[in-house]
Order: C-alpha cells, then structure tokens, then sequence
C-alpha cells in the first residue's frame, strides 16, 4: 500500500512548485500486510527523459516513508513511489532473531542460500554475480557453522543483495506526480512598477520610452529586480477618462492605459507617444544591462477603439439592442473598456490571438507578465496558455493581479500562476499579520501558492500610508520585504511618500491611471535611501527570505518579531518592526536558543544591518526599543559566540 504521498496537488491534477537547485522532499506512507520487511524509492526524472533516478527512501516510524532529490533545471519534473518486500531483508531479520535465542538455523540457511542465489541470477554486473554465488554456497554447504552465519549476516552481502532486489512484485503509486521548476525571479525578487508617460523631464510632455531610461536607472540604484510597466500599448479615444476618473476628458488628456486600442494598432503594439517598438527593444536592452528586468502588464480588454472590436465583433458581449456590453463594477462604470466573451462561438480564435499577445512580447524581450484581473477569465484558458507558452518558454513568470477570494487565488496558482498578489496590503495588526502569513505557510499553499507582497498599486492607496506618514512607508517596505521572497512598491508615490488621498477610499488623488505626473525624485523626505538599504540587505543576505518564517513572542501589541531562516543555522535573520508610526515601543522579546545553536551562558552579537548597530545580548529574554522617528525597524543578523581550543572569542 503506498498512501498519502506529500506533495501531491488534487490527487496529482496539479504541479507542485519549486525554484531551480530547490530540493523536493517526499514523504508517502508505506505498507503491507503480515510483518515483511520493505524497500521504497523515490523515482525522479526531467518530464520526457527515458530512463528514472532513484533514490531509496527511509523510514520515518509509522509507517511514513521519505527521501529527496535536487530539481536542478527549470522545467517539469516527475516524480513517483515505488515499493517492494524485501525478501533478504526480512530472510535476515529472522535469522538474526533465532540466532539470538540460541536455536538452530540450518533450515533457514538454505533457505537464504536459495534467495541469494536468485539475486546472482539476475544479476547483471560480472563481479557482484560473481561474489553472491560464493556466499549463496557457503550458505549452503554443511561446515562451520559461525562461517556460514557470519556470511549471511556481513554488512558486505546486506550491501550487494541491496543492488538485486527481486522486483518482480514491486509495488507503484497510484500516479505520477510532477514538479514545475521556475527560475529564481519566480520566487525571489524586489519589483518597481511606474509609468513611462510620466517620465518626461519636462512639465506636461508625455514621457516616451527614451525619457523613461533614467527611472530604469532610479530603479536599479534602488537595488530592484524587475521594473513593471503598466499598459503601453495605443490608449482609445471613445469615451476616454479625464483626470481622477472623470466621465469625459478634455483636449490632450491622455486617458488610462488600461482602455488598449485605437486606429494605430492593439495589444500587439505601443503607444505612438511612447515611441515605437525599436525604441521598446532598447529600453529592455538598457535594463538588462542595468541588471533589471522588464515586465509587462497583460490586460485581456478592448477600448471601442481597438481593431478586434471592428475586425472580431463576436469576440465581445453583446447586449439585446446589438451594442457592445462595456464593463462595469457597480456603481462604477468603464466605458472606455470592452470585456472579452472567452465562450463566443469562436472561442479557439479568440484564445489563439490572446496566446500570441504573450508570444509577441517574448519575442521582444519579456518573459515577466503580471496579468490584470485573471480570475474573471476562465481558469481553463490560464491552464492552456500557460501550459502552451512555458512548453516553449520555461522562463516565462506569470503573476496574477486577483483580488479575489482565496480559493479563486489558489486555484489561479494551481493552474500556473508563478506568483501571486496578496491580502498583505489590508494586513496590519500584529494578530492580523501573524494569522495571514501562518495561513499562507500552510501546506496547501506552500506547495502552489508563491505570494507578491505589493506595499500600494496605482489602484490601492492604503489607509495606513494615508495618514502613517513617512514611518508608515519604511514600516510597510520592511515588512514587505522581509516576510517573504517577492515585493514591490507603485513608485515614484511611494519613495517620495506620497499619501494624497483622491475621491475613493483607497484612490490617489491626480491618479497617473488618467493624467501625467511629473515627479521630483529628490523631493524633501523620501526614503529612498531606505529602500536601497533594504533591497541591499535582500541581495546581500538572500537564502533567509526565501527560507522557513517563525513569529516570535514579544510583550508588546506594536511590535513584530520573527525569524527567517534558510537551509543551515548559520542563514538566520531575526527582523522586529514597530507596527505604530506615531508611538516608539518597546518589550521583552524571547529568541529559541537552543534552535539557533546559542549558549544560554554566553553573551552573542545580534547586528542590525539596517540601522549599522550592535547589541550584546544573553539568555533568551531581551530587551527591544524601537521609535519611528528614527528606524521603526531592526533586522538583525545573529551572531553565534563560539570557543576554540585555545578559549580565543570570534563571532560566525
């Protein structure tokens, strides 16, 4: 019986997830009836190899069965369980018992004479066929007693009998399972989403593709991954937005991005007043260069204006009177905007041109997609496309923009998603951070579910950064950032720490979704130098945030204590956040120091890479003070005091 193997997504529908030079840890419970011994392996192979590896699994007591192996490459990989009795194993175990209470074994001498003789049968190495003939005689023949039960029980036979296992009767699990590899991007990295129209230097010129070098620049300085840019494609003039969402837009308003399509082209083409797709190619050069990568958002909408809607009509929702059904979220209404029918009656022509959209733009340097509202498309179309594109482009990252509820988001990583934007940004008590991101490290969405902690979007203007002030950004970055592998921010808002709050609850006022912005990157108060530092601290230290996550207890309701830590106990972060940004705090944190091999009786460094401070620190119950004003935040590295022979201190 071979039940209960971990991972295994929707009885194997789904992959799990896993990022090149990760190792996948499988565990299964194994059984059989009457007391046999067994022997299992984990089989593992790339997707479409010939052959399997194997790699023996142990036993973990109840039955429960694990073994390991290293997905080196993206891509797919399979994997399954294989179980048979062993037969030596058991014969052994046996004998070894009735040795042991003084009774005769010649019987059962022959008996594993017989078995090891099999094992030379099969095998298929000269050498080992070889020695198992010589033990399977000795075995047999009469003599010494002590020779013959000193062969049957060496470790050397045990060994060789290990090689030819009699699988005849061998067991398989119910299916195979796979493993989808990305690349790291996929579950490390610091994004910086802006809009290159807003990038001109001067006043009220739309910015091009050109102008837009120097924010790939501010970026880079910054220490981010990869640069997000919104829509660039043409913008529809039928019923285009005026400034902060107005129904009706005056001479020269350039409307929002989102409403894609005009006259000169759709979501295969760029903004005239961006420049032109040569310019686009050299803007992805120049950012390789600069060490970052661009990404583009893919919004599967049509402005009335967009080619499809004169060349495709039935591709759109029509309503009773034959019009186009625009979109709307009551009471809010986007006329400006098409939804697309995914179930028209040519559905496969519609699926195929959304499909070569991606494939235009990886032909144009961009394998990073972060998708508008997925999860109003069918979940059947995300499984192809991305099943179809990743066949051919494995380095291909999809981010999902689903705000939504949490089975739909689930369900949208299940189905390929890389990445996932989260409930993080309405997330800020102490007790509401905890329980989200303990829900998040449950196992049903370890495996499939790899969450983007944006800290604002053009869309979301938190409360929190409303009216926290500059302490509220640095908070938010920091926790961004260090409780999990992926973040990004909407800039340049959010380094200048720009918290205007427009007509909704959650709008920025002179929203750069509907008008240009120009933005002086050295403005009084920005915190750029502290989201240097931080992304610093993510590239110089990496393994920790892609690592476990602990919540420490610390007696005070403002303060936040946790631990990351990567694959050994030497890759530990510990980070404290005061969650207030008006009131300093302070309480007794307790640190697992037996779990981070630290000497109760000796004092350790605990050095904060943020704010450049040592402390000294003993025992397991130390004293945090934090005030906004100054740093809301520690992340400390951890310091082990060790001894040499020759009682000399040095910190690791």
């Amino acid at each position: 019986m071979i039940e209960s193997i971990d991972p295994e997504i929707d009885a194997g529908r789904f992959p799990c997830k896993r990022i090149a030079g990760d190792t996948l840890d499988v565990t299964a419970a194994i059984f059989t009836d009457g007391h046999d011994l067994l022997t299992a392996v984990l089989r593992h192979r790339r997707a479409g190899a010939e052959n399997w590896n194997e790699t023996r699994m142990q036993p973990l007591g109840n039955d429960r069965w694990h073994a390991r192996f290293v997905v080196e490459e993206i891509g797919r990989y399979e994997y399954g369980i294989v179980a048979w009795r062993d037969e030596f194993g058991t014969w052994r175990q046996g004998l070894s018992r009735k040795v042991d209470a003084g009774l005769e074994v010649h019987s059962e001498l022959l008996e594993g004479a017989a078995i090891v003789a099999a094992a030379a049968a099969r095998s298929t190495d000269r050498d080992d066929a070889r020695t198992l003939e010589k033990a399977a005689n000795r075995l047999a023949a009469g003599g010494d007693p002590a020779l013959r039960l000193e062969t049957a029980l060496s470790v050397a036979l045990s060994d060789t009998m290990d090689r030819h296992p009699d699988r005849v009767a061998e067991a398989h699990g119910a299916r195979v399972l796979a493993v989808e590899v990305e690349r790291e991007r996929a579950g490390f990295g610091a994004w910086y989403e802006f809009f290159p129209r807003s990038c001109a230097p001067q006043p009220g010129r739309h910015g091009t593709f050109a102008d837009a070098r120097a924010r790939l620049r501010h970026a880079a300085a910054m220490g981010f991954d990869v640069v997000y840019l919104p829509p660039i494609h043409p913008i529809g003039t039928t019923f285009r937005k005026g400034p902060n969402n107005a129904p009706v837009s005056a001479a020269g308003d350039p409307g929002s991005p989102w409403a894609i399509g005009a006259a000169d082209g759709g979501h295969c083409a760029v903004h005239t007043e961006l420049g032109s797709l040569a310019d686009f190619d050299r803007f992805v050069a120049e950012a390789r260069e600069l060490g970052l990568e661009v990404a583009l958002d893919v919004a599967f909408q049509c402005s009335p204006d967009h080619p499809w809607v004169r060349e495709h009509p039935d591709w759109f929702r029509h309503r009773p009177d034959g019009s186009i059904q625009y979109a709307e979220n009551p009471p809010k209404k986007y006329q400006d905007v098409f939804p697309l029918d995914f179930e028209c009656e040519d559905w496969r022509g519609l699926w195929q041109a959304l499909l070569d959209v991606f494939r235009f733009w990886i032909a144009h340097g961009v394998t990073i997609f972060r998708v508008d509202n997925p999860h109003t498309k069918p979940f059947a179309f995300w499984e192809w496309a991305i099943a179809e594109l990743r066949a051919q482009h494995s380095e291909c990252i999809f981010l999902a923009e689903a705000f939504t509820r949490p089975r739909i988001v689930q369900y949208l990583a299940k189905a390929g998603f890389s990445q996932s934007y989260t409930y993080f940004t309405w997330r800020n008590t102490k007790h509401e951070l905890q329980t989200y991101l303990q829900d998040l490290h449950e196992p049903a969405s370890q495996e499939t579910l790899r969450p983007n902690f944006f800290a604002n979007t053009p869309d979301i203007n938190p409360e929190f950064l409303q009216f926290g002030g500059r302490a509220a950004f640095q908070i938010r970055l920091v926790l961004a950032a260090t409780l999990t592998g992926s973040y990004g921010i909407y800039g340049p808002p959010y380094e200048l720490c720009i918290a205007d709050r427009g007509a909704g609850a959650e709008d920025y006022q002179d929203s750069e979704k509907y008008q240009l912005r120009q933005w002086n990157l050295q403005a009084p108060g920005n915190i750029i130098a502290f989201v240097q530092r931080i992304n610093a601290i993510r590239r110089d230290q990496p393994n920790p945030w892609r690592g476990s996550l602990r919540f420490l207890p610390i007696d005070c309701d403002d303060l936040i204590a946790y631990l990351r830590t990567g694959k050994t106990r030497e890759e530990v972060m510990l980070v404290v956040v005061n969650l207030s940004p008006h009131h300093a705090a302070s309480g007794w944190l307790e640190i697992p120091l037996e779990e981070l091999g630290l000497d109760p009786d000796h004092t350790f460094q605990m050095h904060d890479l943020l704010g450049g401070a040592t402390f000294l620190w003993q025992g397991p119950r130390n004293y945090v003070a934090l005030d906004p004003a100054s740093s809301p935040a520690h992340v400390f590295r951890v310091r082990r005091r060790l001894r040499t022979e020759r009682d000399f201190d040095y910190y690791l």
